[in-house]
């Protein structure tokens, strides 16, 4: 029977209940970790802003041969006529030869552009750091919970390997390494035919070897409270061999502390890159990184602060934008362990 008005009185006790069913099977939707780890780091803006930071530099890094060809001066080129004779070598115009030109001024006594030099400089940087986090992360990650998976003889020599190279004084050592200069001897071609280790790998193996201590402990760590729990001892009940229940079970259940750990490792190894291309025992010149280029820029600080200014901040808001998003992931995937 329809009412006054043309309205069936059964529609509108249908209605509510019709939309009360739909906001329960609302209610009731489940997420995922990932999902809800996602809705907590939207809501950090400065781990956001960050990430954006982060994402910027790594563009940058790639398309740093680009953005050259779209400045026009190659990185290692000399621009003599920006040189000013009658100043030691100091560059014309204020700012260190800010420009139109040259946006970010030239280097005192070469003229190279700066703003060629500090992209290509960030490639070289971020490459190394992230190549030397991987071996980092991958070495850690596997000694880590095998160490405390195992336990026992395995974790006493896995544990004492992590304790003595914590104790070594890293950038002496690091330094000492790299000045050694190592070769790849040739069978049959003579000492003066060995092949010469590049200087970017041997950082990256000297970074990444000094570094996975950090992670293999706090691996260890969450793997000693992991082995302990039902769904390991559900895996040996049904006969899954040691191997399947490292990599199968334990390590996905690790997943997000080495993610996290990755984010604030990096930064370190930049600066740890940065100090070694400092003190002159980084990648060789005239490859351009944020490291040697404050190195070069001591000799004209007093004159022209513009050249030591922009690889420093440069550096300053890498290391500090992969901090911030480091932090704000950690508090996305760990709720408890927030600020």
């Amino acid at each position: 029977m329809t009412a006054p008005g043309g309205i069936d009185p059964s529609s509108q006790h249908a209605e509510p209940e019709a939309v009360a069913q739909v906001s329960a099977t609302r209610a009731i939707e489940g997420r995922s970790l990932g999902q809800i780890a996602w809705m907590r780091l939207k809501r950090d803006k400065i781990a956001i802003a960050g990430a954006v930071i982060v994402l910027f530099l790594i563009l940058v890094a790639i398309f740093a041969g680009v953005l050259t060809k779209l400045n026009g001066h190659p990185p290692s080129t000399f621009y003599s006529d920006q040189i000013d004779p009658n100043t030691g070598g100091l560059p014309k115009g204020r700012f260190g030869g800010v420009s139109s030109e040259f946006w970010f001024g030239v280097e005192p006594g070469t003229g190279r552009d700066l703003f060629s030099r500090i992209v290509h400089g960030a490639r070289v940087s971020l490459l190394i750091a992230f190549l030397a986090t991987g071996v980092a992360v991958a070495t850690g990650a596997v000694l880590g919970v095998t160490a405390g998976y195992f336990g026992g003889k395995i974790d006493r020599i896995i544990s004492s390997v992590m304790d003595i190279l914590l104790a070594f004084p890293l950038l002496i050592f690091a330094i000492a390494l790299v000045a050694v200069d190592p070769r790849i001897p040739i069978p049959g071609g003579g000492k003066e035919n060995d092949l010469a280790v590049p200087r970017l790998v041997l950082l990256v193996i000297i970074i990444g070897g000094f570094s996975w201590p950090y992670v293999g402990r706090i691996v260890r760590g969450q793997t000693l409270s992991l082995r302990e729990k039902e769904f390991i001892e559900a895996a040996r009940s049904v006969g899954a061999s040691d191997s399947r229940i490292v990599f199968k079970e334990l390590l996905p259940n690790l997943v997000a502390p080495i993610i996290v750990y990755s984010t604030l490792i990096i930064p370190s190894n930049i600066l740890f890159e940065a100090a070694l291309s400092f003190l002159g025992v980084g990648v060789n010149p005239p490859t351009p990184t944020w490291g040697n280029m404050l190195s070069d820029a001591i000799p004209w600080y007093r004159a022209d602060p513009t050249f030591m200014i922009i690889p420093g901040v440069a550096l300053f808001i890498t290391v500090l934008a992969f901090n911030l998003f480091g932090d704000g992931l950690r508090d996305a995937l760990d709720p408890r362990g927030g600020r």
